[in-house]
């Protein structure tokens, strides 16, 4: 499966992406905000055992962000923690080339990616949560149409200190008219 935006483009994630994981991995400002599965050392071999696996969860749906320039692989986005039943789930996004930064890449890969899940899976509701101190997360979700939802405070531990969570949402009646 391919999904398409400005520049760049979504594709499945493959074992052969595990050199960019493993670089991204290694690199501390690359993870300091991103999943808790960083906050331990990973080997290429855990990483390929990850990607090998991550396609057969159907409780999650994962791309690989993708430059139509260079095909490089920039980053992952997707959405976790499917619930059929409550027809919602949680978006993640991690953008590992740290040249691409700032660019407007991830609000656009947030809204091709929560467009997937609210029109193609059918989910009603899709939340994030982000650190408080990722102002440029927390612009590009705004941006891509989510609202905040509150606080979730001290639920983060990075660089020795506790740190608070911002909790966001787009409902499917919302997301109708963009």
């Amino acid at each position: 499966m391919k999904l398409k935006l400005d520049g760049y483009y979504l594709r499945s994630l493959d074992v052969e992406d595990k050199e960019a994981f493993y670089r991204w991995s290694l690199d501390r400002e690359v993870t300091l905000y991103s999943l808790s599965s960083y906050a331990y050392p990973q080997s290429k071999s855990d990483i390929e055992k990850w990607l090998l696996s991550i396609n057969s969860n159907a409780k999650n749906v994962s791309f690989g962000i993708c430059s139509n320039e260079n095909d490089k692989l920039l980053g992952y986005a997707g959405i976790s923690g499917i619930s059929t039943l409550n027809r919602s789930g949680e978006y993640f996004i991690l953008i590992g080339e740290k040249s691409y930064w700032g660019k407007g890449v991830g609000t656009s890969v947030t809204k091709v990616v929560t467009d997937y899940a609210i029109r193609t899976l059918g989910l009603h509701r899709v939340q994030l949560t982000a650190s408080s101190l990722n102002y440029g997360a927390i612009k590009a979700y705004e941006n891509a149409g989510y609202q905040h939802e509150g606080v979730m405070r001290q639920s983060g531990f990075r660089n020795g200190e506790f740190v608070d969570k911002v909790l966001m949402s787009v409902l499917s009646t919302e997301w109708s008219d963009k």
